[in-house]
């Protein structure tokens, strides 16, 4: 459900990092090339692109992991945002329980929020004792749990999902699965990035599709899907099967 109102705008954002060859030149590479795009309050906007070609840059930007170099974002409000990683950031010498609790603080939640959500984050990951010992004793698959079901009982105003998530076996995933599902038909606002237009299209009306660091289509997510897909088609003729996982 979407209200119309712009939680974000982009205006002319560009991201570039800079990396020494052989000790001595500085050299600067390109990943965004100025994007402008809104974010809707209460929407889930699509991002559909190949690997490589500045999504995962993009969602760190917009969570305030990294800054823009070029451009700016301008916020309706002071927009607090997660994005679902499944886990990174974590603290591999705290236990799966300070870290929910610090996660959800650090979202803006006071200390006494934090805990009277920490028994029903608990319940959801289904780690059990686990959730009361360092993280570092985690397999990755219990710290996309516990990253997950953190993530999906924050209060936040935008909500950033990157690509496919792998969290745990076919049932917890199913759980998972149906949980994102009601955040995406709330009033929660979604940007949930992929390289497969299926999948956007499956949760996304509105989308993005960038290439090489700029946007080629944005709009309907059924008439930028066709447009990406038949680039993508047109790349896997050219340069055989290996094109699609680039």
């Amino acid at each position: 459900m979407t209200s119309g109102d712009i939680l974000i705008r982009a205006e002319n954002l560009e991201y570039a990092y800079s990396s020494r060859i052989w000790g001595f030149r500085r050299l600067n590479y390109p990943v965004l090339k100025g994007l402008n795009f809104e974010i809707r309050r209460g929407e889930t906007l699509g991002v559909m692109g190949r690997n490589g070609c500045g999504k995962s840059s993009l969602l760190r930007i917009l969570n305030r992991v990294i800054a823009p170099t070029g451009g700016q974002l301008r916020y309706d409000k002071d927009v607090s945002s997660i994005l679902l990683t499944l886990g990174l950031g974590f603290d591999s010498n705290l236990t799966g329980r300070d870290n929910a609790i610090l996660s959800v603080m650090l979202q803006g939640g006071t200390r006494q929020e934090a805990r009277t959500l920490i028994e029903d984050i608990k319940e959801f990951s289904e780690l059990g004792e686990f959730f009361e010992r360092p993280v570092k004793t985690y397999s990755s698959g219990m710290k996309s749990r516990l990253g997950f079901s953190t993530a999906m009982r924050t209060e936040v105003d935008l909500l950033l999902i990157d690509e496919t998530l792998a969290v745990g076996d076919r049932q917890f995933r199913k759980k998972a699965e149906k949980a994102m599902m009601e955040k995406i038909n709330s009033e929660q606002t979604v940007v949930f990035v992929s390289h497969s237009a299926s999948q956007v299209s499956k949760v996304c009306s509105r989308a993005i599709w960038l290439e090489a660091g700029v946007i080629q289509a944005e709009g309907d997510t059924k008439e930028v899907g066709k447009e990406y897909k038949a680039f993508m088609d047109k790349i896997s003729k050219a340069k055989g099967p290996s094109a699609w996982a680039s």
